[in-house]
């Protein structure tokens, strides 16, 4: 098979005070997944404009980006579409207010598994694994976050 397409992701890593990371527990295209808060680039955006605007989508409220985290630096086909290659890139954010949106205590708190379900929830750096993530690029970047935590 032949690569000839490539898909661009855009995602927020989002620290406490607590030093908790906001994770994002979906269910789309009859799968539950679990990863950093953020979503697909469009054509003519770039990719800061595309995080917030997905904060504004996801979470119906502002962010701040504040610094460049991470790009993939690996080749990695997608996961859903044939000759498609993906490109993540992470910033780390943090909340222009106050957050307004439901933040849950359990991994995929919403009634039904229905394509577009979200929730949100905040789970410590230090008890971060990469098998709580679902998709490669996303646990390079666990690997990456904990070890810089660890340093400090």
């Amino acid at each position: 098979m032949k690569i000839k397409h490539f898909i661009i992701r855009v995602y927020a890593i989002i620290i406490n005070n607590k030093n908790e990371v906001l994770l994002s527990d979906e269910f789309r295209l009859g799968m539950k997944m679990t990863k950093f808060p953020g979503g697909g680039l469009n054509f003519g955006e770039g990719p800061v404009d595309c995080l917030k605007r997905e904060a504004i989508e996801e979470f119906g409220q502002e962010i701040d980006v504040l610094d460049h985290f991470y790009t993939t630096d690996f080749f990695q086909k997608a996961y859903f579409y044939e000759e498609h290659q993906i490109i993540s890139i992470y910033y780390l954010a943090k909340f222009k207010n106050k957050i307004t949106f439901k933040i849950s205590d359990k991994a995929f708190d919403f009634e039904e598994m229905l394509d577009g379900n979200q929730s949100f929830r905040w789970i410590s750096i230090k008890a971060l694994k990469q098998d709580d993530i679902s998709f490669p690029i996303d646990k390079k970047v666990v690997e990456l976050l904990t070890e810089k935590k660890s340093k400090v």
